[in-house]
Order: structure tokens, then C-alpha cells, then sequence
């Protein structure tokens, strides 16, 4: 098992609330982390899709109750959405007890279909995000980022033997989600639809949503566009990145940018096979700015507050971090080594008077990219972000 960073901050969760929600998309290495901590701590692991499992919890609070001095593992806890009104129970029970921390270890796969669900264990409930591996969770050398750049997070695509295990892995993953789980979360979507409106933005990774143009293309309503990315995005398969609301005087771009969150996904859904395709392949740039932004809001401590800056003049910041001490960052994302910045960029640091200023680049190198701006790798940017 590669360590988690977010493996601490579990421990430390479940020690000072009754309940803790591990949060990440499917195959993303949740149950690997849950099973790590259940063994740890002595606790019962129930998987809610093993109907061995389930029928265990025929009786909920009967079963729970001989549990009470052990932690409690339920993992794809949307396939029993009625639990959530016992765990109530069972957790104000223990409160009263003296038994108020650690008490059980929630696993789901899509973000707003589980909050819905537990929202009677409001101020019972933390919620912890476990997304794919991150730079600073592979090897420290540009071979591991190169290779996770590539065949994306997911450990099992990340550590399969070769590209084309790698490939095959997404494409059965892909297929997976389309087939059988997004029908597990009793959604109906058509698969083929919903196939190649994930291509489509795959194939214009960062850009504006513009849901109409899309509706036209797939020939359905911006209505069923607009669902469909909602779910995508419930989903945590895609990523919309708001504009900057700021007063600066001028015309601001207001959609969103939308992004495939997993890199190795965006090259999969492509049919993009190795790392010489991706060299030359149209959708190489966009791809890099993706896998930055993922990279480094996956480590974002919360509450900072991520955007990105347009005018329609053209100046142009591809992520705007605010921090709660009041600081701001810009960062630019170059594939290229040299760490060289647009004119759009200058423009809008005048706009902004960020705190401070990077362009992320693909080395590892760092170095003044310009009077203002620092040039700097990934790795050691997601390192500072995470230390905010």
C-alpha cells in the first residue's frame, strides 16, 4: 500500500468526532485506506454491496449495539441511504454514554448523493476528500510525475505493469461507470450520450461550459447538458472551476471552466496510448494545465478558495488561490521548461496584486520567471499549497 497524506488526518478525525465520511470517486483507493485504519484499530469492516454484509444489518440497532467500543467501517454507504437515520440514533446513544468519537468510518463515492443522505447527522459527521494519487504521493523524480501525468491517478492505472495494461484499465473503468455504477446511484442517463459528452470535454479540457454548443452536438436540451455535468461532478469525475468574482473594473468571462479531474481519464477517453502520443497530440497543453490544477487543489486546505481570472480583453490568470489570512496567488501553467508567461498574464497580476505569483512549469527547477513571478515545479508548489 502507498501511503495516503490523507491517512492522519482520518486518525485525527475520528478522534474528535462520532462519524467521518471518507470521500473520493470509485477505485480511488478508499477501501485500501479503510481497511489499513479498521486493522489498526481493531474494527468491523462492512461492505454494503456484499449481501453477507448487508444482511448483518438486518437488525441495525441490534447489531450496533454490541459494538459500542469498536469502530464501525461501512463502506458504499449509498446502497443503504436508510442506515443514516440510526447512526443517529446509535451515536446519540453513545454521546450520552460518553462514547462521542470514533464510532464510525463512512465510505461513498459521489459527493452530493451522500450528503443528501446524511444530512440528519449534521454536527455528528466530517467529511474528508480522497481523490487519486497526487504528485507528492509518488516517487520524487520526473519519471513517477511523468508517469502519473499520463495514466492519471487512480492506483491501479498508475501502478499497472505497462501504458497498455494502464489504457485497458481506463477503458474498462470508464465503461464500468457508464454501464453500472451511475445506475447504482438510481440514475438514469443514457450511457452512450453520457459517453460522448465525457469525450467531448476530454477533448476541450479547460474550457469554457458552454452548455448549448454541447446540446447542439449530442442533438439534446442545455437542460439535459446541465444534468448531465451536474452529475459528472456529484460523480467527482469532473471538475467545474468558477471565474473570479472581483472588482476590477472591467468585463469578466462568468462560466466555468470544466475539467475531467483524472489526467490518465482525459488521455483514456482520447484513446491517447503512451507519452510519445501525448507529446503530440492537440489536447497535450490543456491536459497539463488539468493535471496541475488537480494536483494542486487536491491538497487546498480548506476554507481557501479556488478560481481562475478572464477578462474579455484577454487577461487571463489559469488559477487564483485565496487564502484565509487575506493572501492571494496566481498561478500560470506552462508545459513548457522555459517558465515564459503570456502578456494576458501581466495584465491581469495588475488587475488582482496577487501576494504572490507563480508559473508552474515542467520541470523541477526554481527560479524568477519575471520580476514578479516565480517559475517552479509542481511537486514543490503542491508542497507549499498544502502547508498554507
Amino acid at each position: 500500500m502507498k501511503p495516503r497524506l490523507i491517512a492522519a488526518e482520518v486518525s485525527k478525525a475520528l478522534e474528535r468526532q462520532a462519524a467521518v465520511a471518507l470521500i473520493g470517486p470509485r477505485q480511488a483507493g478508499k477501501t485500501t485506506l479503510a481497511l489499513e485504519i479498521a486493522k489498526q484499530r481493531d474494527a468491523v469492516y462492512l461492505d454494503l454491496e456484499n449481501s453477507e454484509h448487508r444482511a448483518r444489518l438486518n437488525e441495525p440497532l441490534l447489531f450496533l449495539a454490541g459494538l459500542e467500543e469498536r469502530l464501525v467501517v461501512l463502506d458504499e454507504i449509498h446502497r443503504a441511504p436508510e442506515l443514516f437515520q440510526t447512526l443517529r440514533g446509535v451515536i446519540d446513544e453513545g454521546r450520552r454514554k460518553g462514547k462521542g468519537v470514533g464510532r464510525f468510518l463512512v465510505l461513498g463515492s459521489a459527493s452530493l448523493d451522500l450528503m443528501r443522505q446524511s444530512e440528519s447527522l449534521a454536527g455528528r459527521i466530517e467529511y474528508l476528500d480522497l481523490g487519486p494519487f497526487s504528485p507528492l504521493e509518488v516517487d520524487d523524480d520526473r519519471a513517477s510525475r511523468e508517469r502519473l501525468w499520463l495514466r492519471g491517478g487512480f492506483p491501479d492505472s498508475f501502478l499497472a505493469a505497462s501504458d497498455a495494461d494502464s489504457l485497458a484499465w481506463r477503458a474498462n473503468f470508464v465503461r464500468t461507470y457508464l454501464e453500472r455504477d451511475i445506475a447504482a446511484f438510481g440514475m438514469r442517463v443514457p450511457a452512450t450520450t453520457l459517453e460522448r459528452l465525457w469525450t467531448m470535454l476530454a477533448h476541450n479540457q479547460g474550457a469554457l461550459l458552454n452548455a448549448s454548443v454541447l446540446a447542439r452536438t449530442l442533438e439534446v436540451s442545455t437542460q439535459s447538458i446541465t444534468r448531465y455535468v451536474d452529475l459528472l461532478v456529484d460523480l467527482l469525475l469532473l471538475r467545474r472551476l468558477p471565474s473570479l468574482r472581483a472588482n476590477v473594473g472591467k468585463r469578466l468571462v462568468k462560466s466555468p471552466k470544466v475539467y475531467v479531474r483524472d489526467s490518465g481519464l482525459v488521455h483514456g477517453l482520447l484513446g491517447i496510448p503512451s507519452a510519445t502520443a501525448l507529446a503530440g497530440h492537440p489536447v497535450v497543453g490543456q491536459s497539463w494545465e488539468g493535471f496541475v490544477i488537480e494536483a494542486l487543489l487536491s491538497v487546498l486546505p480548506w476554507p481557501a478558495v479556488a478560481s481562475f481570472y478572464r477578462t474579455s480583453a484577454g487577461a487571463e490568470v489559469d488559477l487564483v488561490l485565496e487564502f484565509p489570512s487575506g493572501d492571494t496567488w496566481a498561478i500560470e501553467i506552462k508545459r513548457s521548461l522555459t517558465a515564459k508567461v503570456s502578456k494576458g498574464f501581466h495584465v491581469a497580476c495588475e488587475d488582482l496584486k496577487p501576494t504572490r505569483a507563480f508559473v508552474v512549469h515542467a520541470g523541477e527547477e526554481r527560479f524568477p520567471a519575471t520580476r514578479d513571478a516565480e517559475g517552479i515545479g509542481v511537486r514543490e508548489l503542491a508542497a507549499m499549497v498544502r502547508q498554507r
